[in-house]
């Protein structure tokens, strides 16, 4: 090598040619980065940004109600009262059976068969009663929405205090007034549950 070539500073620059070229490939960087910087559907060849994301999910028929109507809420309610009841009462039946055998000292098997008597007995019982009582309720809620052809909070007082009325109705009127008080009361409980909820969340789901 010469002694001027040797002499000459080192220089990291590119040649002319790489000079012309490095703003095409930098512009071809830029605009392949803003592309993929957009999100880009790999099925759809559109930007998903531009969907409405606050659609609802569900696509509901014209004049359709947004939620179960009081017969399709009947099966449950009727299945879940019935599955409290047989718990309910099996625990008062335990309670009451530990009792019974404790107070005539048995023991053994004969203390574990009083107490599987108490639980089945009480227990049965037990989901008997609300199971009734969740079946008249349905009846009357049904009823009332296709005689009114409304759900609202009416049909939920009237039929409560029909099903009070009705399930003591061959106990006398004393009675019968009681319990259509009670079903009044525990309604009318629901519905200003359900108000107060409404009021603080802005939705309320109906159960009853």
């Amino acid at each position: 090598m010469s002694e001027e070539y040797l002499s000459q500073p080192l220089s990291l620059g590119s040649s002319s040619s790489d000079d012309k070229t490095r703003p095409n490939r930098s512009s071809g960087l830029s605009s392949a980065t803003s592309t993929f910087a957009t999100p880009i559907s790999p099925y759809l060849n559109y930007d998903p940004r531009y969907l409405q994301q606050a659609q609802p999910e569900f696509i509901f028929p014209e004049g359709a109600n947004k939620q179960r109507g009081r017969f399709e809420l009947a099966f449950s309610q009727i299945g879940s009262s019935v599955m409290v009841g047989a718990g309910i009462g099996g625990l008062a039946g335990f309670y009451n059976g530990l009792q019974t055998t404790s107070a005539l000292k048995q023991t053994g098997n004969l203390r574990r068969t009083q107490l599987l008597n108490h639980i089945m007995k009480q227990g049965s019982g037990t989901a008997n009663t609300l199971g009734t009582l969740a079946v008249m309720y349905s009846a009357f809620g049904v009823l009332l929405q296709n005689v009114r052809g409304e759900d609202d909070d009416i049909n939920t007082l009237i039929a409560g205090t029909a099903t009070g009325l009705l399930y003591k109705s061959t106990a006398g009127l004393r009675k019968c007034a009681i319990g259509g008080g009670v079903g009044l009361g525990i309604t009318a409980a629901y519905c200003l549950f359900q108000l107060m909820r409404t009021n603080s969340n802005g939705s309320g789901v109906k159960f009853l």
